[in-house]
């Protein structure tokens, strides 16, 4: 019986790859030097290095470096690439890990330790994947890249770098290595995050008619969005994978600056917004929407101004189930796990998102609790996690073949 491409991947190697990520902090804080992801970055590229890939180490901003590893058939063909970031979400209040966050501890078949679900234990499947394809010597056309990105917590200017210098150019398809129990999702959430700010008068709070309030213009607009959202959960409906749209007032700051004060209304009041969105639903439209709430909030009121400022878009994706990079996926999961696959949606957007709108169809998949990301003893279940290197070793070689 021939050895398939999976049954090279060896455990141990995605076991101490991702123990060694997580034990490298890669927390991005602004006002700490080593405070980003340079020292993991620097890790994977002497990592990948030494495995015989063609590897690259680029600089987004300073400490911030994207890695690309490419290993080429030398046939032509065509281009899979799989992405995971390096960069992990804050650990938050350190003594309230029953582990070390940055220690990898085993126990009970599960590592804890912040990134060892999202996403560091799948970039390290990820790796040991195309380690498993290069040391199996089997017979595969194209090409496989690395795309490992810097910030895909926050803004994603990693993903954005990388698109911008070509490298996503002639990708044929990739898979966005999450956490998503191993289930197979092809659509995710689209994201918009905005500003909006109301102006008013300082005043007494005693003597409220001396001033104007931005506050209660505020609570107004708020419950206009909320109006607004029902409107497009209606319109919409609830997606099978995605679930419901959403409008989510999250920060609301009275004043923006300055010290805010019982007895003083202030002068001007924020509120930040996490709209959230799912097939259906058109960003370009809803920002009109709510632009509209505000000119009809103005209509009835001369002292009412306020502004709508959207500072980040990221549209919602969905691929096809008949598209090559969805059905290599498919066959993966069923020659490993030997079962019919889970079909699901990503709740939040990825680097996912910008590759969709270079061209690009994307399917997102890798192990871990869907659930546990960005959480307190955060963990990764390691027979799960080695699956999740199985499946996407497999999923290049039926893709790339086929």
């Amino acid at each position: 019986m021939s050895l398939l491409v999976s049954d090279y991947v060896d455990d141990k190697e995605v076991i101490n790859l991702t123990q060694s990520l997580v034990r490298i902090p890669s927390v991005y804080r602004p006002n700490d030097p080593e405070g980003n992801e340079l020292r993991a970055a620097q890790f994977v590229y002497e990592y990948l290095k030494n495995l015989g890939l063609e590897v690259y180490i680029e600089e987004v901003v300073k400490g911030r470096p994207n890695v690309i590893g490419i290993l080429d058939s030398g046939r032509p063909g065509k281009t899979i690439l799989f992405e995971g970031h390096t960069d992990v979400v804050t650990e938050g209040d350190h003594s309230a890990w029953s582990y070390d966050p940055f220690g990898a501890v085993i126990e009970g078949g599960r590592m804890y330790g912040r990134g060892t679900n999202d996403t560091k234990g799948n970039l390290s499947a990820a790796i040991a994947a195309v380690h498993a394809i290069k040391k199996s010597k089997l017979k595969w056309n194209g090409k496989i890249i690395l795309c490992i990105p810097c910030d895909e917590e926050g803004l994603m200017i990693g993903i954005k770098h990388f698109i911008k210098r070509g490298w996503a150019q002639g990708v044929d398809g990739a898979i966005i290595c999450e956490p998503e129990e191993n289930q197979i999702c092809i659509t995710q959430k689209g994201a918009m995050r905005a500003v909006l700010r109301t102006f008013g008068k300082m005043a007494h709070g005693a003597m409220p008619l001396t001033g104007i309030n931005p506050n209660t213009r505020m609570a107004q607009i708020i419950c206009e969005l909320m109006a607004l959202e029902d409107f497009e959960k209606k319109r919409v409906g609830e997606h099978h994978y995605l679930g419901w749209p959403s409008i989510t007032p999250t920060i609301i700051l009275g004043p923006e600056k300055g010290d805010p004060q019982i007895n003083v209304i202030p002068d001007n009041c924020m509120t930040t917004l996490d709209i959230r969105t799912v097939p259906g639903q058109n960003h370009d439209q809803l920002r009109v929407n709510m632009e509209n709430i505000l000119t009809q909030l103005g209509s009835k009121d001369p002292d009412f101004k306020a502004t709508l400022e959207v500072i980040e878009s990221r549209p919602w994706t969905e691929t096809s189930l008949d598209d090559p990079i969805v059905k290599a996926s498919i066959e993966s999961y069923r020659t490993v796990i030997g079962k019919e696959p889970i079909y699901n949606g990503v709740p939040g957007a990825t680097d996912g998102t910008f590759l969709h709108l270079a061209g690009i169809p994307i399917v997102t998949t890798g192990a871990g609790d869907r659930h546990i990301p960005h959480q307190i003893n955060e963990y990764i279940d390691l027979d799960e996690l080695v699956e999740a290197s199985r499946i996407y070793a497999q999923t290049a070689l039926f893709f790339l073949n086929d």
